[in-house]
């Protein structure tokens, strides 16, 4: 990683917990961290079951939201995230005494940079005493403090593990959202969400045919999209806005869908169209940059049809998985928050304002001890 050492520094095991705008999952990877180094050593995942995943779709609407309901879920994520870590040392034999700390990026309920906050819920003081691990969470409010905009939060981990001297690289995250990083050689030059990945293809194909996604891409390359449907999502402002910027499901919600539709459409055309909105809001943001490689991450990378969209309207760049360069597509979120809790523990400065927009470095996250004193 870019910035030096403490003198005594903590290496060594941590676990990254994710459950991104998707919410189909919370991720848990177990990394040893040391620096410039982190190495996912196995991963485990969690299914959140679909109540728990209908009432995160709900919270994210843009209305007026009952408290008690939120925190119910607050403290039912809280739970799950704790069992996922259980079951990931469980499953690798692994005394707990062993894990430095854990990072838990939490479930976004509200993210809303302009006003001056970012909403996670997951109770990461449950998370701490359940397992007797300390827990760092929080990590986009303080960059959101200095002006920025808290998100994306991986590009500095993106430029640590796949920046390579000489080539230009662009490392996309398909998750619920898109978001870019602009690698020129060894240097993050920028980043920032593209708009929707996966999160409009989920819910739309929950809403028509069942399951929590399209199995391969299959159902939106069985049709052609819509040109004119296709515009109409393009005309939205978000795309036009200059980096930088973030957003997310209380934004691009089947609401901003339904609005742009005229109601002639089937439902297999509108979900090749956002197939296409995907690849197409994707390109359109890497402009000029003109990379040799964009390596994907992020559950989109199993979509077929979204890699061969994106490879299409990219001819010139090497279309490719994470996997090629010996990363676990589905680990590097959660393997990214282990490393910013090892950066808060050595009390490195873990945002890019480059791409934020913050008005400088901070150490990021909150500390909640594994112990009670």
């Amino acid at each position: 990683m870019p910035s030096p050492l403490p003198a005594t520094s903590r290496d060594g095991l941590f676990i990254g917990l994710m459950s991104g705008t998707s919410a189909d999952a919370v991720d848990a990877a177990l990394v040893q961290v040391s620096p410039g180094q982190a190495k996912v050593m196995a991963l485990h995942s969690l299914p959140l079951p679909d109540t728990v995943h209908d009432r995160i779709v709900d919270l994210n609407r843009p209305v007026p939201q009952d408290l008690d309901r939120l925190y119910r879920l607050d403290v039912e994520l809280g739970e799950l995230f704790a069992d996922t870590v259980e079951r990931l040392l469980d499953a690798e034999r692994l005394d707990r005494r062993r894990i430095i700390a854990i990072g838990s990026h939490g479930q976004t309920i509200r993210h809303r940079p302009h006003l001056g906050f970012s909403t996670q819920i997951g109770r990461p003081d449950l998370i701490a005493l359940r397992t007797g691990i300390d827990t760092v969470a929080d990590f986009r409010n303080r960059d959101v403090a200095l002006g920025g905009q808290g998100a994306p939060l991986l590009p500095r981990v993106h430029q640590a593990l796949l920046a390579k001297a000489g080539e230009r690289r662009v490392v996309l995250n398909l998750g619920g959202m898109a978001n870019i990083t602009l690698l020129d050689g060894e240097a993050l030059v920028g980043g920032f969400d593209t708009g929707p990945a996966n999160v409009l293809l989920d819910a739309w194909h929950r809403q028509h045919r069942g399951g929590r996604f399209d199995p391969d891409g299959a159902w939106a390359a069985s049709t052609s999209p819509d040109p004119l449907l296709l515009q109409r999502l393009l005309n939205d402002d978000y795309f036009c806005l200059p980096p930088p910027k973030s957003t997310g499901r209380e934004h691009f919600s089947l609401d901003w869908l339904q609005h742009r539709l005229v109601g002639t459409e089937s439902a297999a055309t509108v979900q090749a169209t956002l197939a296409q909105l995907t690849c197409q809001s994707v390109v359109d943001a890497i402009g000029s940059f003109a990379p040799a490689r964009l390596i994907v991450c992020g559950g989109g990378v199993f979509n077929r049809q979204l890699m061969t969209g994106l490879q299409q309207l990219l001819p010139q760049a090497e279309v490719e998985s994470v996997a090629v360069h010996g990363l676990d597509p589905m680990a590097v979120e959660a393997a990214a928050f282990a490393w910013f809790a090892w950066a808060h523990l050595n009390r490195i400065p873990a945002n890019a304002p480059q791409v934020t927009g913050a008005s400088g470095p901070c150490i990021l996250g909150a500390l909640h001890p594994g112990h009670r004193p």
